[in-house]
């Protein structure tokens, strides 16, 4: 037995995605990177610009730049990880701007991303996996995990072969939605290690069948030696296992992990503050739950998902919007429910639920799919049926037509005008021109107090909002008036 388990963290990255649906400030992020750095961590997920920079500009009113660079400077020890490629498949992001990201990313020293094409297609992930490389990007490729009649042993065991074919760095076995059993494990897993050859495997996985301490552990024991954990509040839930659960077991069983967990501890305690503060979730063990197999809707998909029904008034409609998912997915050809398939399937489901109509309404983006535009594995194993419904309207004949461009970095400069750097270009290119003069107006970070009481901690956010720092708070007979110098 080799006893060296190496661990990967997720805390900033998926575990905030998948229980605060991105809603971490850089000001609560920037102290909680010096602790996480200092625990000894193989490495660390950091940043995932094709989520990240929308959400920090409209629902934060932040800069996604400020926390890249800031973020960065503070990782002395730990090498970071970018969670994302350079193809934008549909997307309004050229793929010359989304290099030009990448590029930004390599200049602040961030040398590995993790990978994944959302059909297991590595034919297709070639040609980005071979470029990043050259860039200087060194990448981690993902195997996903699924359930459905057409993923079966062989299809792993073949797409773990394709994927070792590309010669990366690592590859990592995914179980994006913590559908991975411990019998199941057992059955594949040797195989997707033998399959692999001399390639590393890391396992990464989510806990919302209540299994996922459980399965890391397996998975250890059957030869993997790189596995991801989050830190709580950001862990568990629908989010990676918690650091101390895998410790404590894997040590148990005779296991060396160098790891530290007296800084972890205090992450901890920092970020569970903020949670109950914010009201954000904490990470909790969940009971085993069959219906997850229908849906196999995602974790950082489910606390999306809920953030945004509940803005609309609608967080009662969860359950419905789940069955319907299972039924969607069918009928789409059980694709793999991971971006941005599962937000196709998910965001179809919703539609049918609130318009009580199934394919009343469709998106562009389910359209797309059905003619093929996101995978051509759609059109072999969608329902045709449904298919053809989908299709059956003016908006499917518009977008058929459509051509889909891809400029060059210079062709972008000119069309965007004006006289912006590479950053704001990056903005533009993936919010809007309002995000370019947002940023320009936006105060320093302010970073989130460790260890202060909760009230002051509470002036103290009050006052990083405040455009006049002129703040004052009652309760009963105490105030405080907080001025500009504190």
């Amino acid at each position: 037995m080799t006893n060296d388990i190496h661990i990967i963290d997720t805390t900033l990255r998926d575990g905030q995605q998948s229980l605060w649906a991105m809603n971490m400030r850089t000001g609560w992020m920037l102290p909680a990177m010096e602790r996480l750095d200092r625990a000894g961590y193989e490495a660390m997920e950091f940043f995932v610009p094709v989520v990240q920079i929308k959400k920090m500009i409209r629902d934060l009113n932040e800069d996604p730049f400020e926390w890249l660079r800031q973020g960065t400077a503070r990782a002395k020890n730990t090498p970071l990880r970018l969670h994302a490629g350079y193809h934008s498949g549909l997307s309004k992001v050229p793929e010359s701007v989304s290099k030009l990201m990448l590029q930004k990313v390599i200049d602040c020293g961030i040398s590995t991303a993790r990978i994944s094409d959302p059909w297991n297609n590595f034919a297709m992930l070639k040609e980005e996996h071979d470029e990043m490389r050259r860039m200087g990007l060194e990448s981690v490729v993902n195997i996903i995990y699924s359930v459905s009649p057409r993923h079966t042993t062989e299809y792993f065991v073949q797409r773990t072969r394709d994927a070792a074919a590309l010669k990366p760095y690592r590859l990592c076995f995914k179980d994006v939605g913590g559908l991975l059993t411990p019998s199941r494990l057992r059955e594949l897993l040797p195989k997707v290690l033998e399959a692999a050859g001399d390639i590393p495997v890391e396992f990464h996985n989510h806990c919302n069948n209540g299994l996922g301490i459980f399965n890391a552990q397996e998975a250890v024991a059957l030869g993997i030696l790189h596995v991801h954990t989050a830190v709580p509040p950001l862990a568990d839930g629908s989010s990676q296992p918690s650091v101390f659960d895998v410790a404590r077991n894997l040590r148990a069983l005779g296991h060396d992990l160098p790891l530290d967990l007296d800084p972890l501890h205090e992450v901890s305690d920092y970020l569970t503050g903020i949670a109950r503060r914010e009201k954000l979730a904490i990470g909790s063990p969940r009971a085993y739950d069959e219906t997850l197999y229908a849906h196999q809707i995602p974790g950082g998909m489910i606390s999306n998902l809920e953030y945004q029904l509940e803005k609309v008034g609608m967080s009662g409609r969860l359950d419905l919007i789940r069955e319907e998912a299972a039924r969607v997915r069918a009928e789409l050809g059980y694709p793999i429910m991971v971006t941005p398939l599962s937000q196709f399937v998910g965001t179809q489901a919703a539609i049918n639920v609130i318009t009580g109509a199934r394919y009343k309404q469709v998106t562009d983006e389910i359209i797309q799919y059905a003619l093929g535009l996101w995978g051509r594995e759609a059109l072999e194993h969608m329902d045709a049926n449904i298919r053809d419904l989908i299709l059956d309207r003016p908006r499917a004949r518009e977008i058929a037509a459509m051509k889909i461009d891809q400029p060059d970095l210079a062709e972008v400069r000119r069309a965007a005008g004006g006289d912006l750097s590479d950053e704001e270009l990056i903005l533009r290119a993936y919010v809007d021109d309002a995000a370019v003069q947002m940023v320009r107006r936006l105060p320093p970070v302010r970073e989130e107090p460790v260890g202060r009481s909760p009230l002051v901690s509470l002036v103290a956010g009050l006052a990083a909002q405040s455009a006049q720092h002129d703040i004052s708070v009652k309760a009963g007979e105490i105030s405080i008036r907080l001025g500009k110098g504190w």
